[in-house]
């Protein structure tokens, strides 16, 4: 067991693990880290605490001190400079005729490298950009080529929600994030209504993904047939956030009815459920009692998921 600390560089910026030593540090200290891009100011977010070191692919580095006065105070400074190198920047791309966008500008802290991001459509030629940049600053110039998503997060803004964008106030990091994630969810597919401000995929989409696994992987597929307080019938639609399946139910033998009943109110006679397991979908179909037993078994424990075809084949 080692003790860490983790530490923000950026807000909503991805969580680091450093060594703290005898350095004693608090959340919400600010703190003297060494990285691989050199001496770094960052905010203790995750106070100490003690982690398996077999976590950690790599060895951590070391806290070198608690933030004084004068360190605040030259990451203040430096932040100005950030603003003033935007503006060079500008001027430069513009002189050069770089069909880029400069996003933002990030000083180390101890001032031997500055780091430009922008975006661009395409592979951009800056060798001379980065020659004029080193005669101006007189130090270590890297231009670092970013996507939407991190271009978005690095500018901020409202969602289609009305509330600050989740990526620049609290995502550390983007979760990969699909199509069949809104398919799932039975979402409009429509890119207008499933897409951020970015034009990727919206994060929001995974905030939910595994509340829905969680229920689809208990709801009888379309087509099913059921028990029900108001007798045996077919499933013929899900819905998924009130938890409730449709029964067409039998009434006479030209005549049908239709119930909305409780996933909890009802046992499978015959048909088939989904279970998902590492992405991979699994349809089981059910006979008689005895599956579903097995079927139960396996929703109680996902360790049982990678033997549900054998069990159901050799029961």
């Amino acid at each position: 067991m080692a003790k860490v600390i983790g530490v923000r560089f950026k807000k909503a910026g991805k969580i680091y693990y450093f060594n703290p030593n005898d350095v004693e540090v608090s959340k919400g200290d600010y703190v003297i880290v060494e990285t691989v891009r050199g001496i770094e100011f960052g905010e203790c977010v995750i106070g100490i605490k003690e982690f398996d070191t077999e976590n950690f692919n790599a060895q951590l580095k070391d806290v070198i001190r608690k933030a004084t006065e004068e360190d605040i105070k030259i990451n203040e400074i430096n932040k100005e400079k950030e603003k003033e190198a935007f503006d060079i920047c500008l001027n430069k791309i513009e002189k050069h005729n770089l069909d880029m966008k400069l996003i933002d500008v990030e000083y180390t802290f101890d001032n031997n490298k500055i780091i430009f991001y922008f975006t661009a459509d395409g592979r951009v030629d800056f060798r001379e950009l980065v020659k004029d940049l080193a005669s101006v600053f007189r130090t270590r110039i890297e231009l670092r080529q970013i996507g939407v998503r991190d271009e978005t997060k690095m500018i901020g803004g409202l969602g289609p929600c009305g509330r600050p964008l989740c990526c620049s106030t609290f995502l550390g990091e983007f979760a990969p994030v699909s199509i069949k994630m809104a398919k799932e969810q039975n979402l409009s597919l429509n890119p207008s209504k499933i897409s951020g401000i970015c034009g990727r995929l919206m994060c929001c989409l995974t905030y939910e993904q595994d509340t829905y696994r969680y229920i689809r992987e208990r709801m009888p597929k379309r087509g099913s047939i059921v028990d029900t307080p108001y007798g045996h019938g077919e499933v013929v639609d899900n819905n998924l956030v009130k938890e409730t399946v449709k029964v067409k139910l039998k009434i006479q033998d030209d005549e049908d009815e239709f119930k909305c009943v409780s996933i909890n109110d009802i046992s499978l006679i015959s048909g088939q459920y989904e279970i998902e397991d590492n992405d991979e979908v699994i349809n089981v179909e059910i006979e008689d009692d005895e599956d579903v037993m097995v079927l139960n078994k396996v929703l109680e424990d996902d360790a049982e998921k990678d033997n549900i075809k054998e069990i159901l084949k050799g029961k």
